[in-house]
């Protein structure tokens, strides 16, 4: 027998496409502005590593660089796609981005509209 938090996984991941093995993801990018993440989204979308980017403008972002605290706005690009394509979304952005060391984070997802899901996984095929 397996233990709950196993069987939960399991049942989650029939949930998400029907294969245990096809996991989705949300990867979250930030972007020094709108026409960066624009270009990246659309290059993810346009090969097929993405099958849907939100752009979302107007982040304030305060971090530790160099040693110094920042204070930034910033643009946030969030991409669906499928476990299996983060590598090479994160090679992809760090060739586009302008960044040293650009903030690429994928985000398992437990849950989601089956039809959507579906259209996520025919898009990034």
């Amino acid at each position: 027998m397996l233990p709950s938090f196993l069987n939960k996984t399991f049942r989650n991941q029939k949930k998400l496409g029907g294969k245990r093995s096809m996991k989705f993801i949300m990867v979250y990018i930030t972007t020094k502005d709108r026409g960066e993440a624009v270009k990246i989204g659309r290059t993810l979308v346009d090969e097929k590593l993405a099958a849907c980017v939100n752009i979302v403008d107007g982040m304030n972002s305060l971090y530790r660089w160099q040693g110094e605290i920042v204070e930034d706005n910033e643009t946030i690009l969030i991409a669906k796609s499928r476990e299996e394509r983060f590598e090479k979304i994160l090679s992809r952005v760090k060739e586009l981005h302008s960044y040293t060391v650009p903030c690429v984070v994928g985000l398992p997802l437990t849950e989601g509209n089956p039809d959507y899901l579906q259209w996520l996984r025919e898009e990034t095929e």
